[in-house]
């Protein structure tokens, strides 16, 4: 293996992943939560791998240019993203109601799994960081090159997600204190919600 592209690779994508955004905020929750968050974290890690795996190997120039299935995933993205957020500062805004229905609120797998691959598929620029710019940086690289620098990108999706999620839940019984968790809440709903209002600028502009 070539070992400058795959240092690379985890360097790279490393920067395009570990910046705090609907993936990571989604995932982080849930390991506060001790809700299937390794399964959370699976789901992003094999989400990454396929779509940087169709950027470095040809596939960018096919999803940038389709602009119906943009459309559609951003607004997609923008009612998901809004509503998410909605219910994040609700937490923060009425705690009490909050913590009444706390003893309900583990999500189930089948919950879990399909808002992981919204937050994950439902924002254009998971497709635009992983398929079209590491899919420019990967066209680079032919050959051997090409599959060790795949390769990083991947393993660092590996790395993150599963720091991320087991590191959040080992420090649950500090995360979910009340005013740290409202906290963090908060935090949450302005990323989506940011998320969310670039979407829609984007989308006007």
């Amino acid at each position: 293996m070539s070992f400058l592209p795959f240092v690379q690779g985890i360097g790279i994508g490393a920067s395009m992943i570990i910046p705090i955004g609907a993936q990571n905020s989604f995932v982080l929750n849930q390991a506060i939560k001790r809700n299937y968050h390794l399964m959370a974290a699976a789901i992003c890690v094999i989400c990454d791998i396929c779509l940087m795996a169709l950027g470095v190997f040809g596939g960018g120039q096919l999803i940038a240019s389709n602009d119906i299935a943009f459309t559609l995933i951003t607004w997609g993205g923008i009612l998901f993203l809004f509503g998410y957020g909605l219910l994040s500062f609700k937490t923060v805004l009425w705690p009490s109601a909050s913590k009444d229905a706390s003893s309900n609120e583990q999500k189930s797998l089948k919950v879990v799994v399909i808002t992981t691959l919204a937050v994950t598929l439902l924002n254009p620029h998971v497709y635009l960081d992983t398929v079209v710019i590491l899919g420019s940086v990967g066209g680079q690289f032919v050959g051997n090159e090409k599959i060790a620098f795949a390769i990083g990108l991947m393993l660092a999706s590996v790395m993150w997600f599963t720091a991320l999620a087991t590191g959040a839940a080992k420090m649950s019984h500090l995360l979910s204190q009340p005013k740290i968790k409202r906290g963090i809440d908060f935090v949450v709903g302005i990323i989506m919600w940011g998320i969310a209002g670039m979407l829609f600028s984007d989308w006007m502009g």
